[in-house]
């Protein structure tokens, strides 16, 4: 839980300086958009599309979880190789703040997931760090961990 929160704060100093001054705008628009995007990475993760998931991380994209640093091409290859299967998940109510072309998302998700042959179902909390790069919003950092 510390590295979630270590992070966190992370993410947000970073937010905080790449906005320079910019007040949370939230507009409606792009907060749908962001939402879809962290209902449609969990659908590409249970259907195992690839190219979706390739879209929605940026390529420096990593993610924080369990204590580890992992990356896009980590991941992606756990999904293909189907070492890292998410079988159902059940994401709780999003709360999306943007920042200019930046914006951080989180909330909770209950899942179903075999990994590495290991059932590690349950209850996580999760942050995205959201970019617009032309045009188009990607994840670029994220951070999760199981709730006790």
């Amino acid at each position: 839980m510390k590295s979630f929160f270590l992070l966190l704060c992370t993410c947000m100093t970073s937010v905080v300086a790449n906005a320079s001054g910019v007040v949370p705008s939230n507009p409606a628009n792009d907060v749908a958009v962001i939402k879809q995007i962290s209902i449609d990475m969990g659908d590409a993760m249970v259907s195992g599309d690839i190219a979706r998931l390739d879209e929605l991380f940026a390529d420096d994209w990593v993610a924080v979880s369990a204590g580890k640093v992992v990356g896009k091409a980590s991941v992606l290859s756990g999904f293909k190789s189907g070492g890292d299967k998410l079988e159902a998940y059940e994401l709780g109510p999003i709360d999306v703040q943007v920042f200019g072309n930046v914006a951080v998302a989180h909330g909770g998700v209950s899942e179903k997931r075999v990994r590495d042959g290991k059932d590690t179902s349950g209850e996580f909390v999760w942050m995205d760090l959201l970019e617009k790069r032309e045009g188009k919003w990607v994840v670029v950092k994220s951070a999760g961990d199981r709730v006790k």
